[in-house]
């Protein structure tokens, strides 16, 4: 998942990453057996949604599995959301999830509500909730999942990875209603819909689906209309582009959907947030300066859907094994989106770009990058990723004279969907012939340098990617 803030008057951009980017593992659990998770009725209700669970069996602690944080303020989203309406159950924080428990220390009753007022915030390493400037609002399907805890305490003990644990809970079975009319799921309305394994977005409220060639949209009717504009026109190219080096994505559908919400024309603010699951961009916008057109949040808007659109090969196709090896998938795509921007504008500054990667690899390398997502540091993942990517082209150009595309194309024939950490460092000594360019990667991942510039200038010296030394820093060419 990748986010985009922009300053009023210049552009920052915040990358973020982790275990629930599309490019992201699916988490492993046991076999869910009918009384291990929980059923849940999602409502819409007015401007409000009201969440009832129903839990299988008798826990002391119910623990949520989407327990991200706010990316502004490091502290948890749900608490601020939900309120319980059940007595005498508390919802609390412990270790790295969102809990809930009896307050007298017994079991949590079968039967629990939450009455939630949705908010638009960005998330760290999560989808965040989308608000439509008509009340409408899309909801991650996996936010409701949950996990059986013996004691609050427990729930301190448990990693942020799950991948790396099993976990007493399975994915919830939640029907979604909307008192006002059908559900919008995969862009088709349904009066009834029930989610159990899926990851996607339902949206509840009044939403318009577009159809079009090679890309569905759907727009909150109050953006801007030059950016639903863009929307439609870019977007193609940019996964024909990709489909012509890659072939058709193993996921995601032939045809995308992206769903465009609109926060407000708020003053002395420009952003634009969003992510990618199987077959949909979400993006979200919000300011006074977005109301016009201008190029340079049209310049990041192209980077976000081309970013996000390589998720679609890059994340969906195939998928990072740990949390921790987000770098293949996020700095694997941000190259993806530097070459094919360049690919279809000529006057694209994808120098800029990359130096950006290169400049913040530097600074973040300090300390390992693996261990970047427990720091908050998610950038390192994008900017390391997108350096040992560019040290992979590079190998694959002295090899056979081709691209990054060259390289990544038979990582993508992995028959378990998981391209893991190991089998890419074993392409690029296979495509490099050189040993020690694993050796230096894993250096930069498992325990940082003390001058990552010095690093990453043995890489890129050794795989011909041409860069100089300026002060100390290293420079494209």
């Amino acid at each position: 998942m990748r986010v985009h803030a922009f300053a009023a008057s210049a552009l920052a951009a915040v990358a973020l990453t982790g275990g629930a980017c599309a490019a992201g593992p699916t988490i492993s659990r046991p076999a869910a057996l009918d009384d291990a998770g929980a059923q849940v009725m999602v409502t819409r209700q007015g401007g409000q949604l009201m969440i009832d669970y129903r839990f299988g069996r008798d826990a002391p602690v119910w623990a949520f599995m989407d327990s991200a944080l706010e990316t502004d303020s490091r502290q948890p989203w749900r608490p601020r959301q939900w309120t319980v309406e059940t007595p005498g159950v508390v919802m609390e924080r412990r270790g790295h999830y969102d809990i809930i428990r009896n307050v007298d220390g017994g079991p949590v009753p079968r039967e629990v509500r939450f009455r939630v007022q949705p908010k638009a915030v960005d998330l760290e390493a999560e989808y965040p909730t989308l608000l439509f400037s008509n009340g409408a609002v899309a909801l991650p399907t996996r936010q409701m999942d949950v996990f059986a805890l013996a004691s609050p305490q427990a729930a301190e003990a448990v990693p942020d990875d799950l991948n790396r644990t099993k976990v007493d809970g399975g994915p919830a079975r939640v029907t979604w209603r909307d008192d006002s009319g059908p559900v919008l799921f995969n862009g088709r309305r349904r009066d009834a819909l029930t989610t159990t394994d899926e990851r996607n977005y339902v949206l509840l409220g009044d939403a318009t689906v577009t159809p079009g060639q090679g890309l569905s949209t759907v727009i909150d009717p109050n953006l801007p209309p030059w950016i639903g504009e863009e929307i439609r026109e870019f977007a193609p190219h940019v996964g024909q582009y990709y489909r012509d080096r890659l072939g058709a994505p193993g996921a995601g559908g032939d045809t995308p959907i992206v769903m465009a919400a609109w926060n407000g024309p708020t003053e002395r603010m420009t952003s634009m947030g969003g992510s990618v699951l199987p077959g949909l961009i979400v993006m979200s916008f919000e300011g006074r300066g977005v109301t016009t057109p201008q190029a340079e949040i049209r310049e990041r808007s192209r980077w976000f859907i081309g970013h996000e659109g390589a998720h679609f090969w890059l994340g969906q196709t195939i998928r990072y094994q740990f949390a921790d090896e987000a770098w293949i998938t996020e700095g694997g795509a941000d190259l993806m989106a530097v070459r094919a921007l360049k690919h279809l504008d000529a006057t694209y500054d994808d120098r800029a770009e990359l130096q950006s990667e290169v400049d913040d690899c530097a600074d973040l390398a300090k300390r390992p990058v693996a261990e970047a997502g427990a720091r908050g540091e998610h950038r390192a993942y994008y900017a390391c990723g997108a350096v040992f990517a560019l040290a992979a082209e590079g190998a694959q150009r002295q090899r056979t004279g081709g691209d990054w595309f060259d390289f990544l194309k038979p990582l993508l024939r992995q028959p378990d969907g998981v391209l893991s950490r190991e089998e890419w460092l074993s392409g690029l000594t296979r495509v490099s012939r050189d040993p020690s360019l694993r050796g230096d990667v894993e250096r930069l991942l498992d325990q940082g340098a003390a001058d990552p510039s010095a690093v990453i200038a043995k890489l890129f010296q050794r795989t011909g990617v041409a860069f100089r030394m300026e002060n100390g820093r290293v420079v494209l060419s």
